[in-house]
């Protein structure tokens, strides 16, 4: 089962099929998805102790009720067809990360593709053509193929590999620290080629949290102003983030018009999918996107289904035997921190990026996660004293969470047109 949803997470970010003729047309996803669930389903690890198991399949009926809703009862089968693969390979990647050696190992695929990528737009950046055939952006955005086709896309998945490389690295004797830690350096470099404005603030975002967990909220405030200042010399199009320029003005708009759909069909949205049916640009923003395609209940999903994930990362870190009464238990807390931490960044990354983009049904989003749900439910294996999380016990806390957040979309639509 884990070399059967490795390979497909190979394929999912380096995507060979994309640009080799001889893969070209032929569905090596889809069989080597179907070949890792039916690994997956005779083997002894599977495991449904986290919410996220019943949240996303309950998600993904919702995309699929909410084509219905719109008069669109085929759409359906195809929303089975397009979602159906994230929450399939969600399962099987979280039964194989529970174990702290395959999440680690599982991280160090992810950075291993992410450097390829890298390494590609490199070549495109001195170039002018990568080895895919896939040139450089009219606006000199490195890009590459497949769901990474926009330079954005590739910055949210390098960001998300950041910490991952500097974990490993740290982890690693003196060879492995010169080449992960090389790593890291070639994926920051990434990141200032993809130009990715989202993908900047989430870089200062991770070490914001690196550095607040750390040192404190007053040190890490001062750090984070020196770094945005920093960013805007070395990024032009950080020069320009004003909600009047061009591009921010057009996403204000997005987001504008993704509240007003949801206005509009409250319940189950305007359908996965049709956002671009009732505005010009997509939301280029995730959780818009959700609220609008998907309505209410969608939204009260989505976002419990990913909140979930950080509430578990937070779980592990504030979790401190006492040394002295349990050592051992102490003594295995240590071993489990500096992963959790890593993790609990890399969430606080991916979806400071995905606020600016619109992925909320980005399979490599799932795939991550899945092994953010995975490690946690080997974490509770090895440390029981870590606080479990049941969908029974305070679900309902997720809806006034929803009305919340949504309040404050509304607030900060509100202030940005204003200042627009």
């Amino acid at each position: 089962m884990f070399p059967l949803i490795l390979l497909y997470l190979v394929l999912t970010i380096v995507r060979p099929q994309d640009y080799m003729p001889a893969l070209v047309g032929v569905p090596v996803l889809p069989v080597v998805l179907v070949l890792a669930f039916l690994s997956w389903m005779g083997s002894r690890a599977k495991t449904f102790a986290a919410p996220q198991f019943v949240i996303l399949p309950a998600f993904l009926l919702v995309l699929m009720i909410s084509q219905a809703t719109n008069g669109w009862v085929g759409g359906m089968l195809d929303q089975l067809g397009k979602f159906g693969p994230a929450v399939i390979s969600f399962f099987i990647l979280a039964a194989a990360c529970t174990t702290r050696r395959h999440t680690v190992i599982s991280m160090a695929v992810i950075v291993l593709c992410s450097l390829v990528l890298a390494l590609h737009g490199v070549q495109q950046a001195n170039d002018g053509v990568g080895w895919t055939g896939i040139p450089i952006g009219e606006d000199g955005r490195i890009q590459y193929v497949g769901i990474f086709n926009d330079p954005n896309d590739l910055g949210l998945l390098f960001v998300a590999a950041v910490p991952m490389a500097v974990f490993l690295g740290k982890q690693s004797g003196f060879l492995g620290k010169l080449f992960w830690f090389a790593g890291t350096l070639l994926l920051l470099y990434g990141i200032r080629l993809t130009n990715s404005r989202g993908a900047l603030l989430a870089v200062l975002m991770m070490a914001g949290v690196y550095v607040w967990y750390r040192r404190g909220i007053v040190t890490a405030g001062i750090l984070g102003a020196v770094g945005l200042a920093c960013m805007k010399l070395l990024s032009s199009r950080m020069q320009e983030l004003d909600a009047g320029e061009e591009s921010a003005n057009g996403r204000v708009d997005a987001w504008y018009s993704g509240l007003h759909m949801f206005m509009s069909h409250p319940l189950f949205g305007v359908g996965a999918g049709n956002f671009t049916e009732y505005n010009e640009l997509t939301a280029h923003n995730s959780f818009v996107l959700v609220l609008a395609e998907a309505g209410f209940v969608g939204y009260v999903l989505w976002l419990a289904f990913v909140c979930y994930s950080f509430w578990m990362m937070w779980l592990v870190l504030r979790y401190r035997p006492d040394a002295t009464a349990e050592p051992e238990a102490f003594a295995q807390w240590e071993t489990e921190r500096p992963l959790a931490l890593t993790l609990f960044i890399v969430l606080c990354g991916m979806f400071t990026t995905a606020f600016f983009l619109s992925r909320s049904y980005m399979i490599v989003l799932y795939l991550i996660l899945a092994i953010v749900v995975g490690y946690y439910v080997g974490v509770r294996q090895r440390l029981p004293g870590v606080q479990t999380t049941r969908l029974t016990q305070g679900w309902w806390r997720w809806v006034p969470a929803a009305m919340g957040s949504i309040a404050g979309l509304y607030v900060l639509v509100a202030i940005l047109l204003r200042t627009a």
